[in-house]
């Protein structure tokens, strides 16, 4: 299990990522635009949503910091835009975090497969804290 940092942006995450990166004498390791998900007809994405950041991770003095745009329409606010996200290889125990960090707080996303991990879900605690956890991905088999 690990604990990692994903830092929000609002359409400027490729030109932060790629900063940070410079900053630190690393590289962006992994670069997704929203263009590069699989298409969903349910939702069809947005022609300014093609190009924005997905998903960016850059090491920074050996730990993994990632990086994303939100997506067009959700807000944005200075300060609210740092997430401590979990990642877990053992399912129950994403579970039982996910449920224990949402008493008192706010699910935004509740537990759920997407096309990156089997169990993902974001939540804010009763602090205000905003998290993501996430099943690891290399235990997914689509």
């Amino acid at each position: 299990m690990s604990l990692e940092i994903y830092l929000n942006f609002n359409g400027n995450c490729r030109e932060a990522a790629t900063f940070y990166a410079e900053v630190f004498g690393s590289e962006v390791t992994h670069l997704a635009t929203f263009g590069d998900m699989p298409p969903n007809p349910e939702y069809p994405l947005p022609d300014e949503a093609k190009s924005l950041i997905m998903h960016a991770r850059v090491n920074i003095m050996g730990k993994i910091v990632m990086f994303s745009d939100v997506f067009p329409g959700m807000p944005f606010t200075v300060g609210n835009h740092i997430h401590l996200t979990i990642v877990s290889q053992d399912e129950q125990q994403t579970r039982s975090l996910f449920e224990k960090l949402s008493e008192g707080g706010k699910v935004t996303m509740e537990l759920q497969s997407t096309f990156w991990s089997k169990s993902y879900g974001q939540l804010t605690d009763r602090f205000g804290i905003e998290w993501q956890v996430s099943l690891d991905s290399e235990t997914f088999e689509a």
